[in-house]
């Protein structure tokens, strides 16, 4: 019964280590640029607030004041 216990954790360590390797690859190959890889300019902070703040708010308060509208009709 122990020894069948320590090859559980064992392999569970084993495949937690792969996995994690796994995810983790993507990210180092990254750090090299590919011929042709032109970023460009990053936004700025009123930018990033506009499209991922206030954008999706606006959205919401649309999307639910048209079912609000919707629904009084019935």
């Amino acid at each position: 019964m122990k020894n069948s216990k320590r090859g559980a954790r064992a392999a569970t360590v084993s495949v937690g280590a792969l996995l994690l390797t796994l995810m983790a690859s993507p990210a180092a190959q990254a750090l090299t640029r590919d011929d042709g890889d032109d970023p460009g300019t990053g936004l700025s902070v009123a930018e990033t607030i506009g499209y991922f703040v206030v954008t999706p708010i606006v959205l919401f308060a649309v999307i639910t004041g048209l079912v609000i509208l919707s629904d009084r009709k019935r």
